[in-house]
């Protein structure tokens, strides 16, 4: 009798004839090269860069480690890994006999009124599907691709967060700086304010020049309201992130000027992005898994052999049990064929296959995305530090208007009118820098992520 539980092992080893058609994938519908990347390629690209080589900020680093330990999102994207692999294991569990050890008796009085007792104890097999079409082999295919799906999706969760944290990080301290130019700029006009009035007083000024002063450090002062709210909104966004309230102990930040994050990187070739970004990963395995369901479906439409045995002891007698006489055995195979099911199976065949063109499409736009988002930050490179040298140009000159202006005001050869314009669009100008900067920076950390930086430090 041991051919009872030797011929499932065997069946293990002889079965699973796949039905599985080969996985082709489609050649990446991109071109073999970046038009927007005029420098050759480097043997190490941005994604070679740990996130700390990018993000040069110490502080940044120290709220990126802050978030990756705390984040809320990033935690179910971790749990939901676990859940996925729970699954797959649930799954491919079905490949193999569930074998289990019973043990019962029955007492039962007859239509002759005798009693007759019957025990019995042993092991049994109930139900194992012998997979000889590889329907169980491609279930457990499928939900293993998709567990590899679900880890790449943490992988991108990953990253993300890190580009988040930055963002936010650069949000801040854009509001932050804006704020300490608008606050100066409201010291700035009031004390002119106050002159103006004096020379009011004195009868040295009129009052249009009053009311246009006072409405220039209003200005300011509704400026600086909104950037303090701003501040207070950046900040609470970057908890979020985080996870965690900001801690008070964290190094002092770098200026926007003082290059917080690596702004020049290598892309390299289109074609390392399929390897390196988790999204296109993602999809690939997406596909994998809706291929392999292809196969489930296949085999759904031939028969299915299932074996239920049992191997123990059987005795009237609890205390004959454990006789070599009461040794009782059972085999039951049992052969199923689908012919009639008002063509449920070739409808899920159908919607297998549905599936996989669906996945296919999916795998291309991923491909295409990616591509399109490092044009994107190529774009950025190309073009942020000309357009940054150009408005640093741009507050040279209103500067020096500025100064001149005051000079030609206070020798009363411009009007008030004019002082006030040269010193708004000082004012903008500056912030249109400060701007400017930020842009820059979250355009080469949208790159970063692009090329599929960020994984590791």
């Amino acid at each position: 009798m041991r051919l009872i539980f030797i011929m499932p092992l065997a069946a293990l080893a002889l079965s699973a004839c796949s039905l599985t058609p080969p996985l082709v994938k489609p050649a990446p519908p991109i071109p073999a090269a970046y038009a927007e990347a005029s420098a050759p390629v480097a043997a190490d690209t941005a994604a070679g860069l740990g996130w700390r080589q990018m993000l040069l900020d110490a502080r940044l680093q120290r709220l990126v480690d802050i978030a990756l330990e705390n984040n809320r999102d990033l935690r179910v994207a971790s749990l939901n890994v676990e859940a996925v692999r729970a699954q797959y294991q649930i799954q491919d569990a079905g490949r193999y006999p569930a074998i289990g050890a019973n043990a019962g008796g029955v007492r039962q009085r007859g239509a002759d009124a005798t009693v007759q007792n019957q025990f019995t104890a042993g092991i049994a097999m109930s139900a194992f599907e012998l997979d000889l079409f590889g329907r169980l082999r491609s279930l457990s295919d499928a939900a293993f691709a998709r567990y590899l799906a679900t880890q790449q999706g943490q992988r991108a969760a990953h990253m993300a967060l890190i580009g988040a944290v930055a963002d936010a990080y650069l949000e801040q301290r854009l509001a932050e700086e804006q704020l300490a130019l608008a606050r100066q700029t409201l010291l700035d006009w009031r004390q002119a304010l106050l002159l103006t009035q004096r020379l009011h007083g004195a009868q040295q000024g009129s009052g249009l020049d009053v009311a246009q002063a006072e409405g220039q450090a209003a200005t300011a002062e509704a400026d600086v309201q909104a950037r303090e709210r701003s501040s207070l909104l950046s900040r609470n966004n970057l908890e979020l992130l985080l996870g965690a309230p900001l801690p008070t102990d964290l190094p002092a930040g770098r200026p926007l000027d003082g290059q917080p994050v690596l702004t020049q990187l290598p892309p390299g070739l289109p074609s390392d992005l399929l390897a390196r970004r988790p999204d296109i990963l993602q999809a690939e395995y997406a596909l994998v898994a809706a291929n392999a369901e292809i196969g489930a479906a296949r085999a759904a439409f031939f028969p299915r052999l299932s074996l239920t045995a049992s191997l123990g002891l059987a005795s009237p007698e609890l205390g004959d049990l454990f006789r070599g006489s009461a040794r009782s055995w059972s085999f039951a195979p049992q052969v199923t064929q689908p012919l009639f099911q008002g063509g449920q199976l070739r409808a899920e065949l159908q919607l297998s296959r549905l599936r996989k063109d669906v996945a296919v499409l999916q795998y291309e736009q991923a491909i295409q995305a990616a591509f399109r988002d490092v044009r994107d930050g190529l774009a950025g490179s190309a073009t942020f530090a000309q357009q940054i040298a150009a408005q640093e140009r741009v507050v040279a000159a209103a500067r020096q208007r500025q100064r001149l202006s005051q000079l030609r005001y206070d020798a009363g050869q411009d009007s008030r009118l004019e002082l006030l314009d040269a010193q708004r669009q000082s004012y903008a100008a500056q912030q249109a820098l400060l701007d400017a900067r930020r842009d820059q920076f979250k355009s080469a950390v949208a790159l970063y992520k692009a090329l599929g930086g960020g994984l590791e430090e």
